[in-house]
């Protein structure tokens, strides 16, 4: 039987507090609407799972007409910290992008492996253009360069997680982002 670890003996430091993300998420809100001001074909592609938080938030300040759709890749596995470089569409998006204006909503870009596969694929579908919107971006690891649209925060290379992004699965509700202590685990034996 696992337990879950306490989150003080897994968290280092809050790197981005809940005012500092929230106040980043309207003003990419409000870029996001002057740029599709007078589009009614925009889809938001939300990469689960931790994209879903930052959509939820992102799309209140989005002022055009929007649907939504979700995909869920994989490129990593619970415990391990670095991108296998391999990746994996575990759920597809559900409607049909042809034509459509596609802003891809990412927690987090890392290696740009996963966006630049994603990019490529949904590329293949013969939608009106692609975007990316990323809430955080370590380009000091990238790997894959990968044009990204709308950045909420370059960050340093640093495990994190909150605010949608997991730590073995678990805090994925925290209202901030927080940085793992080094070798921190999420569950114990």
């Amino acid at each position: 039987m696992t337990t879950e670890q306490p989150l003080s003996e897994v968290l280092d430091q809050i790197l981005i507090d809940e005012e500092t993300l929230q106040a980043r998420i309207a003003e990419l809100g409000a870029q996001i609407s002057r740029d599709y001001a007078g589009v009614n074909n925009l889809l938001l592609a939300c990469v689960l799972k931790g994209g879903v938080v930052f959509l939820t938030d992102l799309m209140r300040h989005i002022t055009v007409p929007h649907t939504i759709d979700f995909l869920a890749v994989s490129s990593y596995g619970q415990n391990i910290r670095e991108t296998t470089g391999i990746v994996r569409i575990d759920m597809d998006l559900r409607c049909n992008i042809d034509g459509l204006n596609v802003l891809i909503v990412e927690d987090i870009i890392d290696s740009g492996t996963t966006l630049a596969y994603i990019r490529r694929m949904l590329q293949a579908r013969n939608p009106a253009s692609i975007k990316i919107c990323t809430l955080l971006s370590k380009p000091s690891r990238r790997i894959v360069n990968v044009d990204i649209d709308y950045i909420g925060f370059d960050i340093p290379n640093k495990f994190v997680f909150g605010y949608g992004l997991d730590l073995d699965e678990l805090y994925r509700n925290l209202p901030y982002i927080g940085v793992a202590r080094p070798g921190a685990s999420a569950e114990v034996s």
